[in-house]
């Protein structure tokens, strides 16, 4: 199910020295304030958003527009998680576990596992039976993409995920060395409980507030970071190029600003060590290589309901 427009050249043989050590040591550059910039843009929406939408619950033409992007921006803290994970937001990496934890609180993933995780996905990217993202089943008709779509396979998932890590059983996890297993179960632990003081603050104050600006908009907001991460490898190819097994989608500001930068995928696995505001220059020296790129998260997404069906 490979498709995507092609704006490649010649493909090099090794992907990974398309760059010079200067350019590279350029592009690499961290900065705090860059990082502190994003970040403040990104609460300023979420809590500009939350405003609205709590003061407005009685008025639909504005709550739910505004709900969908006040969701949004809950969803997409996903994306400090996977940054911060990377540890390339700040140049300080004690800011970068810091954001990372919180951003996993408000986005319903835990970065101590994360990082684990995606290291393994960016190590063995699209490889059978070793790359950890693909033991999630990827849709294989209509019915199992509007599952993954809707978000029912993610929270299924999520739950199942953080009772067994909770519970300390991690056998099915080879990603998680022995030295970092007893952070990871204590990292999950200790946000488990922080969603239960904020579920018992609701109960004793007798407001739904959990609910109202939790669960409700995290819920809303998980179709459009579903649309927008099903993207980044299926319909490419299933080896260990990142010129083809990784797709960049050219998409609106709001979006590229939401999603940290992730849109330029492909330059992302190509080179993890460039920071989320390098990106777009990435972009300008490597689409040239690059084999997938698409113009719209729509198309993508209607490329692949046209293959499924």
């Amino acid at each position: 199910m490979l498709f995507g427009s092609s704006e490649a050249t010649t493909i090099p043989s090794k992907p990974s020295q398309i760059l010079s050590v200067s350019e590279l040591k350029d592009l690499n550059i961290r900065y705090n304030w860059r990082g502190l910039v994003q970040l403040t843009g990104h609460l300023a929406v979420m809590v500009l958003g939350g405003y609205i939408w709590g003061n407005n619950l009685d008025n639909w033409l504005i709550a739910l527009p505004t709900l969908v992007i006040y969701g949004f921006s809950i969803a997409s803290m996903f994306a400090v998680v996977h940054e911060c994970s990377h540890r390339t937001v700040f140049a300080n990496n004690c800011c970068n576990d810091i954001v990372a934890w919180w951003a996993g609180v408000i986005s319903f993933y835990n970065s101590s596992f994360f990082r684990r995780y995606h290291k393994w996905h960016h190590r063995y990217t699209q490889i059978s039976g070793k790359d950890p993202e693909l033991e999630d089943h990827k849709p294989s008709n209509l019915k199992e993409y509007f599952a993954e779509i809707s978000g029912y396979n993610w929270w299924v998932g999520k739950f199942k995920t953080y009772y067994r890590l909770a519970t300390g059983k991690l056998k099915n996890y080879p990603y998680i060395s022995p030295t970092a297993k007893d952070e990871v179960i204590k990292s999950i632990r200790l946000q488990i409980a922080v969603y239960g003081i904020a579920i018992a603050l609701s109960l004793i104050l007798n407001q739904p507030w959990f609910i109202i600006y939790w669960l409700l908009p995290l819920a809303v907001g998980q179709p459009i970071l579903r649309a927008i991460l099903i993207a980044e490898h299926i319909g490419c190819s299933n080896d260990n190029n990142f010129l083809t097994n990784t797709r960049t989608t050219l998409t609106w500001f709001p979006i590229k600003f939401l999603m940290w930068n992730m849109p330029f995928h492909a330059e992302h696995h190509l080179y993890p060590s460039i920071p989320f505001h390098a990106l777009p220059k990435a972009h300008q020296k490597l689409k040239a290589y690059c084999t997938v790129i698409d113009r719209g998260y729509l198309k993508v997404n209607w490329h692949i309901i046209r293959a499924l069906s």
